[in-house]
């Protein structure tokens, strides 16, 4: 099976790891967690990050310092995974989901830019926050959120989890990468993305004050030099030592892995230009990372699933894409603008293996199911 995406260690994972067991920090302390922190900040272009356990546990510390709580509302992208809800959910925050635009796939800030301008000039319920997503890898048209923090000072949280490495090449956000922009930007090193700690994630933030809040909410809410005193409600949010020293490896070769998904992109684009396909976006104004390449499906009498099915039974790994928001069930009835553009996506999107180490025999081989499959 060509498998969809797979961790590469071929640095110095083993090597940093064997550090940590010989030095015996193999929990939450030792110094390759400070040190993947400062690293990673510097690798994106912020001045302060702050290690967690998981992606998901960013993003609620991230939600919780821009200020999602019960009672505000938090607008978040109506087609992405379902953990960039439930980190709002934590914060007992109501949630606003919002339609994609079609061209890259990610939340339609347009359309929530004029949804805010209407609802002020009605004196209607506005977000306290925006939790904009980065699509499989392609950066979200980020200027109309700065228009609204701006305008109303509506916070920022990036939900980069997917996007790592990826960047916006024009207008004001030029050569600024994604994460960057926002109030705060999160980060996911689970096992498939472009980098992995095995598990974890990253808060990033130009917020010096906001760091150290992070920071101190990760680990319990523990004063320092007072034993087991707690100022806060806190969480057991820190990344191990362990983990962070496959961070540092892995960091070490980003570079090779974002070159590498540049040509995965580049071969599938030119191998399947002439499928009745949609291929993956790509905004003039963006260089994405395409973490997962995904295509969509069009003028296919083949369901998606059966597609999915087809490729697997040639030993190809593919998948669909996630059902919007609003099709899960924990949040089926929540408050929404559009929705039409993230079911399309859903009913024909498709993911294509996408592992940085893929052989180029093995891409030609999915290439190749792919336009018998649907011919």
């Amino acid at each position: 099976m060509i498998p969809l995406s797979e961790p590469v260690l071929q640095g110095n994972e083993l090597r940093y790891v064997q550090e940590c067991v010989h030095s015996r920090y193999v929990s939450s302390v030792g110094p390759f967690v400070g040190r993947f922190e400062r690293e990673f900040a510097a690798a994106v272009g912020v001045r302060h990050a702050v290690a967690c356990a998981s992606g998901t546990a960013a993003l609620h510390v991230a939600l919780r310092l821009a200020g999602a709580r019960p009672g505000r509302l938090v607008a978040v992208s109506d087609f992405t995974f379902i953990a960039s809800a439930n980190a709002v959910s934590y914060t007992g925050a109501d949630l606003l989901l919002v339609d994609s635009e079609p061209d890259t796939w990610n939340m339609n800030t347009a359309m929530l830019r004029d949804e805010v301008f209407r609802r002020a000039k009605l004196g209607r319920r506005m977000p306290s926050v925006v939790e904009v997503v980065h699509v499989l890898g392609h950066p979200a048209d980020i200027e109309p959120l700065l228009e609204l923090r701006s305008r109303f000072g509506i916070r920022i949280v990036e939900d980069a989890a997917e996007s790592l490495g990826a960047s916006w090449v024009a207008g004001s956000s030029a050569s600024r990468q994604v994460g960057s922009l926002g109030d705060f930007g999160c980060f996911s090193f689970n096992g498939n993305k472009i980098m992995t700690t095995g598990g974890g994630g990253m808060i990033v933030t130009d917020d010096a004050d906001a760091a150290r809040l992070a920071k101190h909410l990760t680990m319990q809410a523990k004063l320092p030099d007072r034993g087991y005193h707690h100022d806060m409600v806190g969480y057991n949010y820190r990344l191990t030592n362990i983990a962070a020293a496959l961070g540092v490896a892995q960091l070490e070769r980003l570079g090779d892995a974002v070159r590498a998904k540049h040509r995965i992109a580049e071969r599938y684009e030119a191998g399947l230009a002439d499928a009745p396909l949609v291929l993956a976006p790509h905004a003039q104004w963006a260089e994405p990372t395409h973490w997962l390449y995904s295509v969509l499906l069009r003028g296919v009498a083949t369901g998606t699933d059966e597609v999915v099915e087809r490729l697997e039974a040639q030993g190809v790994g593919a998948r669909r894409v996630w059902p919007p928001l609003h099709r899960q069930q924990p949040y089926q009835h929540v408050e929404r603008l559009g929705g039409g553009t993230a079911e399309d996506i859903y009913r024909r999107g498709v993911s294509l293996p996408s592992s940085i180490d893929m052989k180029e025999a093995d891409q030609d081989i999915a290439i190749a199911a792919l336009a018998e499959v649907i011919k």
